[in-house]
């Protein structure tokens, strides 16, 4: 048997990572069943979407969206017109392709592909990472076949949408089977050497950013060393600094942190969706800082679900930008037996069967077409 799905999903690798993770779930779980899987993804070349879904191996299309203003403006006439041709070029592609279902993680380039296929019958799965839901995806619930959460608890979100399943949200192959131990030795840190990672997220954050780099000159920081992502649009470079007389390393967006989070004393982090499940996976010492930007604030709501759990910190970006940071981050560093509080709380939120409730979820939905 040949299974065909159609993935959409962009804008951040918040969107980008979980569709990953759900075409690499599906393909695994066709291939032990002796089926084939084709997928096929849809969004912006443009988009962040179109440099990581093609570097993973899955043909991509690109697709006209654009986001519709949450605010009457002259900005809503290009944005329909924009999604009326992706409608079209998805009714199309659905009408070649022959998808038995399709697949969403949410994003303004999900839209066309979710409306054309909704005009054509096509069964709609889809999958709701953050603890707030995403306008796209809860506008386009509607007659959904499966609403999958990432949060549990969600279904009044979505009444609209035929079924609704907490899942968890999946988490990278990574993520799994990494000890502070091991990762400490791979990334050769001594042992009265104490860590912190940060990162902000794939667009980078100039507030975690410039607090590391202060941290890294400050004398109070003396035997730690600070590993730094500053993301793919916030280059270090520009500061025009000379770093090399301390000790931090600094690197463009890693894809693969699971190390770095794994093996350090304290992490600093954003606050998506699936770094929060990351956080939780690997049982990360985190500190968390909102995107404040992000829609309807869905960080927020994110990070406090582990803050609530006793599984991280939670500060915001102001608190950062006014100092707020640095008292908490040494009493962090100087308090192991808090570190390790924090990382229990934060493994028992983990949920390892996700990949397996969400073939299940789909599987059902198949099995009612």
């Amino acid at each position: 048997m040949e299974r065909r799905f159609i993935i959409t999903g962009g804008g951040t690798s918040g969107h980008i990572n979980p569709a990953l993770a759900i075409a690499r779930l599906l393909t695994d779980h066709c291939n032990a069943a002796g089926d084939t899987c084709r997928i096929m993804f849809t969004g912006r070349k443009a988009g962040l979407e179109g440099e990581l879904v093609p570097a993973a191996g899955y043909d991509f299309r690109d697709v006209p969206a654009q986001p519709v203003p949450l605010r009457p403006s002259i900005k809503i006439f290009p944005a329909l017109f924009a999604i009326c041709k992706g409608i079209l070029k998805c009714r199309k592609l659905i009408a070649g392709f022959c998808p038995d279902a399709v697949i969403s993680t949410g994003g303004y380039v999900s839209a066309p592909l979710l409306y054309a296929a909704r005009h054509t019958g096509v069964p709609i799965i889809i999958h709701e990472s953050n603890a707030f839901p995403g306008r796209a995806n809860k506008q386009l619930s509607k007659g959904a076949s499966l609403v999958m959460t990432g949060f549990p608890d969600q279904e009044a979100s979505f009444p609209k949408a035929r079924c609704v399943v907490y899942t968890g949200n999946p988490v990278r192959p990574i993520m799994f089977g990494n000890t502070y131990e091991s990762s400490r030795a791979k990334l050769n840190i001594p042992d009265d050497c104490k860590l912190v990672f940060a990162m902000g997220g794939s667009l980078g954050s100039a507030t975690i950013t410039n607090f590391i780099l202060s941290c890294a000159k400050d004398p109070d920081f003396k035997g730690v060393r600070f590993v730094l992502s500053v993301g793919k649009h916030n280059a270090v470079d520009m500061t025009g600094e000379d770093l090399s007389d301390y000790d931090i390393s600094i690197m463009n967006y890693i894809d693969e942190p699971n190390i770095y989070m794994s093996g350090s004393d304290v992490c600093i982090l954003r606050a998506g969706a699936v770094t929060c499940a990351e956080i939780a996976q690997i049982g990360a010492c985190a500190v968390m800082i909102p995107y404040p930007y992000a829609a309807h604030d869905h960080q927020t709501y994110n990070a406090r679900i582990l803050s609530g759990k006793g599984g991280g910190v939670v500060m915001s970006d102001d608190d950062v930008k006014a100092g707020k940071l640095k008292p908490v981050l040494l009493e962090l560093l100087a308090d192991k037996a808090r570190r390790l509080d924090i990382r229990r709380c934060a493994g028992r939120l983990a949920v390892p069967d996700t990949g397996d409730r969400i073939i299940s979820a789909i599987e059902d939905v198949l099995e009612q077409k």
